[in-house]
């Protein structure tokens, strides 16, 4: 797998940097990302994209002078356009050998593991964790030797105000590649094409977390004990971010 390139990455960079001035970001812990070795970047999902987490992947190119893989859901392949911005972006699929080739080069990772469940909530639900037990990124994480860096923002979940569970809807619905229908109202409008109200984002980078150690010697109740304790350290950048964005 290559490196971002080309007049995608262009495009990616200006955009989320106009993005990074309009959400007034501000980013507590780069110290935690290495500079020489692979990471799994594990980040809370804001509604209804994770755009605090693609601002970060900027500040993260212009630091360490690439942008981080997203590992996006597969179906963006068969989005008119997707192959090509996938390949240009440097996203990762699927576990296809792909990773091994990124940790190799000593490059971060990124992925939200709650996903639509988590980015497409009603307005009632809002900063908290809600993975259910889905243990894939653990896999991962434990599969290359990769260290666990949770992040979490704030803001996130107020640019727009979910009116659904988009989750469930699309569950309901029957929705092709079980693409979530969710009701978001924003400046002016609905998502997707209103944009999001102009709050501000205040992001906190936490520690990184061993996640190889088998202290039950069996595979199901180590990845048990480990998954709380990430979501822990996630739900724990949320409220450290949300008590000094107040300040």
């Amino acid at each position: 797998m290559t490196r971002a390139h080309g007049v995608g990455l262009r495009s990616w960079l200006a955009w989320w940097r106009l993005r990074r001035k309009y959400h007034r970001y501000r980013v507590t812990g780069m110290e935690n990302l290495a500079r020489e070795r692979a990471q799994l970047i594990v980040g809370y999902h804001g509604r209804p994209i994770a755009y605090d987490l693609c601002i970060l992947t900027v500040n993260i190119y212009e630091e360490l002078g690439y942008l981080p893989h997203g590992i996006v859901h597969a179906a963006i392949r068969n989005l008119p356009g997707g192959s090509r911005l996938v390949d240009q972006l440097g996203f990762v699929t699927g576990d296809d050998g792909s990773i091994q080739e990124v940790v190799n080069r000593g490059e971060h990772l990124v992925v939200t593991p709650g996903g639509t469940r988590e980015a497409t909530r009603s307005v009632r639900h809002r900063y908290r964790v809600d993975w259910g037990e889905r243990h894939g990124y653990l896999r991962l994480a434990r599969r290359y030797g990769l260290e666990i860096v949770p992040v979490g923002s704030a803001g996130v979940d107020d640019g727009y105000i979910g009116l659904n569970n988009g989750y469930r809807w699309g569950k309901r619905a029957r929705m092709p590649s079980r693409l979530p229908l969710w009701v978001g109202i924003g400046l002016g409008g609905v998502w997707p094409v209103a944009p999001p109200l102009p709050v501000r984002f205040s992001q906190v980078i936490g520690a990184p977390l061993d996640v190889s150690s088998s202290p039950f010697g069996d595979e199901e109740q180590d990845l048990h004990f480990h998954h709380q304790r990430v979501t822990r350290a996630v739900q724990q950048t949320l409220d450290v971010a949300r008590r000094g964005h107040r300040q």
